[in-house]
């Protein structure tokens, strides 16, 4: 009998083996298939040729593309645990989702966190300097050649960074038992090395994400028709159509020799024709559409911008009175055992929102910021280079905002895996200031992106709007367009 326990003990265990490995394989295809088609739309048509350079670029993209997936999964991978846990928690003996369980939870963070490293350590190092190479004088050119160059520089970079690692460690904690821990690779430098990286990708989000919670309003704002109040749409149609004729005629009239003036006329006129799309689009949109969805969804910002806000302030209290809101590892009672939310499934849906709204917010404050800009990625114009770059940097977000997610107190989920290591999540004063740091910028950013008007028109009113004291006013003055339509150059 005690065979035959064993016997199907085993059985069980390599079924659920199975169902498990079934399961992230189905989720990450479909990932993969989904950030496949996002670089396609953006990655220039002039890359495909069909040469040495096109296998290149094609290796790089399939790494490329890969990434992204694992950049996917690691914003899911929190929203997917506290949705599973109240699912588990509502439907405890449910034949139909026996395969949801710890196990597959805990799987599924272990290959976020090991994905996370291959791709910021090994794939996406070795996609840019494969797309770079071009192989060692004297050796014979082609693929080979790049393959050997690059697999030299990578070496050339492992040895540089553990050194740099080496050093760090030896300098912050020279103990007997660091000193004999800096000799293992595996349980040591890794581990430190990617809790440093976690540590940077915090940090970044930290500078992201209040910025991208003040841009929100301006980007849906854009996207939005705007309510029209004591605007006459036809009449500012009408003279935007005078102003593209007769900026036609102008560059109909010049010659080819003038250049300058050629380029800067065809710059204004594209201005002006985006402009005359945009009114004719608040034209045709319905009452609906300008005078409900727009405020609705300013409001619906606001809300949860002001519930993050509140939630980092409470969290700020919990960590002073509280040494369980640290956010040191699993600690819990499990998965599917309680609910790690006051008000339920209700508190797990905000929760899931807040993160994902969070994750939006730093990625529209990551390419909102000047050091970035040049980053952004254009639609059938950008290089296989700035989509590499571009892949880091979500991967880099992305595996931070459980992180960050848990140290502001955005969800009480404890962190599973290698997330939950982290040296530097046990520091109290660490965490403290991140979370008075995060709301204390968050608030001013918001304080002055709502007073902006206001801050323009006491500038002209003192007649310091000469000075370009104001981004705003001197974004305003250059490219904004009056009311009736005009561009103000002109």
């Amino acid at each position: 009998m005690e065979g035959q326990d064993e016997v199907s003990a085993r059985e069980q265990h390599f079924h659920s083996q199975v169902r498990e490995s079934t399961i992230c394989f189905l989720l990450f295809a479909i990932l993969y298939v989904v950030s496949y088609f996002i670089i396609t739309r953006y990655k220039r048509k002039s890359d495909e040729q069909e040469d040495e350079d096109a296998i290149v670029n094609r290796i790089s993209l399939f790494l490329s593309t890969f990434t992204l997936a694992v950049s996917a999964g690691a914003v899911l991978l929190l929203p997917f645990s506290i949705i599973s846990n109240e699912i588990l928690l509502s439907f405890p003996h449910n034949y139909y989702i026996q395969w949801l369980n710890g196990s597959l939870i805990h799987g599924l963070w272990n290959l976020a966190s090991l994905f996370s490293n291959l791709c910021l350590f090994v794939l996406m190092p070795f996609a840019f300097f494969f797309l770079e190479s071009e192989g060692f004088a004297g050796l014979k050119k082609g693929i080979r050649a790049r393959i050997l160059e690059t697999l030299v520089m990578l070496l050339l970079l492992a040895l540089l960074i553990l050194g740099i690692v080496w050093v760090a460690s030896a300098l912050i904690d020279n103990d007997a038992a660091s000193m004999e821990s800096l000799y293992d690779l595996w349980e040591f430098y890794l581990p430190y090395l990617y809790s440093c990286i976690s540590l940077m990708g915090c940090l970044l989000l930290l500078l992201c994400t209040p910025v991208g919670l003040s841009r929100m309003f301006t980007v849906m704002g854009q996207l939005l028709v705007k309510p029209t109040i004591l605007e006459d749409l036809d009449e500012q149609i009408y003279i935007i159509t005078l102003e593209e004729e007769a900026l036609q005629r102008r560059l109909n009239g010049l010659s080819s020799s003038v250049e300058y003036n050629v380029m800067e006329l065809e710059q204004e006129l594209e201005n002006v024709k985006t402009l005359k799309t945009k009114l004719e689009r608040r034209k045709k949109a319905s009452a609906w559409e300008r005078n409900l969805v727009y405020p609705a969804v300013m409001v619906l910002l606001l809300i949860e911008t002001s519930i993050s806000v509140l939630l980092v302030a409470c969290n700020i209290l919990c960590l002073l009175v509280d040494e369980t809101a640290m956010p040191k590892g699993t600690r819990g009672p499990g998965i599917g055992n309680a609910s790690l939310s006051t008000f339920g499934f209700v508190g797990a849906a905000l929760e899931i929102i807040l993160i994902f709204y969070l994750m939006v917010s730093s990625v529209v404050g990551f390419y909102s910021l000047r050091f970035f800009g040049n980053f952004t990625p254009k639609k059938d114009d950008t290089t296989m280079t700035k989509i590499i770059g571009n892949c880091v940097s979500i991967l880099v977000l992305s595996s931070a905002l459980p992180v960050m997610s848990r140290t502001l107190g955005i969800t009480r989920f404890d962190l599973l895996g290698d997330f939950g290591r982290f040296n530097w999540l046990g520091n109290f004063y660490i965490v403290l200031s991140y979370n008075l740091l995060f709301a204390i910028v968050t608030t001013l950013c918001l304080v002055r992106k709502f007073t902006s008007a206001v801050r323009e028109e006491l500038f002209k009113a003192l007649g310091l709007h000469k000075l370009h004291l104001s981004n705003t006013s001197r974004d305003s003055e250059t490219a904004k367009p009056s009311v009736n339509g005009h561009q103000k150059a002109l």
